[in-house]
């Protein structure tokens, strides 16, 4: 069994303009790539499974994506009635929680689920009622938010 070790990743800037960094959970391969455990809360591009490499300093390439999506909630009040609800929901579609904070949540669920399916789920229960939102960690663009990534077309493939 492979050991889990820590990486930090580039996450973004900070307000203050200094660089922002995620520590994350790794499983490190024979030719040093690492394949991530947990969907990241902050840095951009990667789900849980995903294989990466790492460049220099903080930053990456990505070897291989695992099919997960991931997924990020954030509420303004109390996530736990939140999580009560919606964590169910989306176990149901095969979603795993990776991690609970006051304020956040962060899921890693396959995109054969659908993004149809995993997007009802994830409006019914979010949204102005519970004061939350959420939001794809690795479906658009780092870059501009909105140009999807479509890594996904090659994995929904017919075979």
């Amino acid at each position: 069994m492979q050991a889990l070790q820590v990486i930090e990743l580039f996450a973004g800037t900070g307000a203050d303009g200094r660089p922002v960094v995620e520590r994350l959970q790794v499983k490190v391969n024979d030719d040093d790539s690492c394949q991530l455990v947990k969907s990241p809360a902050f840095v951009k591009g990667l789900a849980s499974g995903d294989t990466i490499k790492l460049v220099s300093g903080n930053q990456f390439n990505i070897v291989k994506h695992s099919g997960n999506l991931c997924i990020r909630v954030y509420c303004r009040g109390d996530i736990g009635a939140l999580s009560d609800n919606l964590t169910p929901a989306l176990e149901k579609l095969g979603a795993e929680l990776d991690t609970e904070t006051d304020r956040m949540l962060v899921y890693s669920i396959h995109v054969s689920c659908g993004f149809s399916a995993i997007e009802a789920v994830l409006n019914q229960y979010t949204g102005k009622a519970s004061d939350s939102v959420w939001l794809y960690g690795n479906v658009y663009d780092p870059a501009d938010g909105q140009t999807p990534l479509n890594w996904w077309v090659e994995i929904l493939k017919p075979q």
